[in-house]
């Protein structure tokens, strides 16, 4: 009980800096492609030089929050990162310790929001904000829940059959969350984290509604949940064969 209490608190932290940092993104994007007058380019009306910029980014902010939750004694900023290594048999995590750290997430993600709301200077609010349902009910729902998915099998696939290197490890999971989130950008935002979700949810106050728990919480551990499965039965842990007597 004492760490899964533990293990609450170091969520709350480190999910509370994940948001406030991660939500500047965007703002951050933009002012290096200003300072370096990048706007401009690009390839067929797709604006390269910013997925580039923005993958750098969060490599760099995955590679810093890598130490952090190592310190923090594996804390997570991700509920459906929890429950797809549980569904997929590894990590320590129990019913009990999930049950205090995804609140404990949300909880991180609504004062991370609030914090950078709060320091932002009006002007630039626009370049920052959280997903928002841009489409029908059920399709945004299906999207949420197929990105999840699909981030969740490729994450477990880098993790546990990717490169050796922990850099290499890091850039690729920088490169597929960019790309499902220029995927998504037109259906959800995308989230691919209902903690994430919630915070911006709270501050635009619809995070008591069902749709808000509909499309951002139940179809993405729906979609972790069966990406875990999958890769059980694609990858089955190898058999421990006992030693006879």
């Amino acid at each position: 009980m004492v760490s899964a209490i533990q293990a609450a608190i170091g969520d709350l932290v480190l999910t509370f800096l994940w948001v406030f940092l991660s939500s500047m993104l965007g703002l951050a994007t933009n002012a290096i492609t200003t300072a370096l007058d990048l706007h401009h380019v690009s390839f067929n009306g797709f604006d390269y030089t910013s997925a580039v910029i923005t993958a750098s980014l969060i490599f760099v902010l995955v590679s810093v929050f890598t130490v952090i939750g190592n310190a923090l004694g594996g804390a997570s900023f991700n509920p459906t990162g929890n429950a797809s290594f549980y569904a997929a048999g590894l990590g320590s995590d129990t019913l009990l310790s999930m049950a205090l750290r995804f609140p404990a997430q949300a909880l991180g993600s609504v004062g991370g929001v609030l914090a950078v709301m709060e320091v932002m200077p009006p002007k630039y609010r626009h370049l920052i904000g959280g997903p928002s349902l841009k489409v029908d009910l059920h399709t945004g729902a299906l999207a949420e829940g197929v990105l999840t998915f699909i981030i969740t099998f490729v994450v477990l696939l880098i993790m546990l059959r990717g490169p050796r290197s922990e850099a290499g490890k890091t850039w690729l999971m920088a490169i597929s969350t960019v790309v499902l989130i220029i995927v998504g950008s037109g259906y959800t935002g995308p989230a691919m984290n209902p903690a994430f979700a919630f915070g911006w949810a709270y501050f635009d106050n619809w995070h008591n509604t069902w749709d808000q728990f509909y499309v951002y919480w139940i179809c993405p551990f729906f979609g972790a949940i069966l990406a875990s499965w999958l890769f059980r039965i694609v990858f089955p842990p190898p058999v421990v064969k006992q030693k006879k007597a």
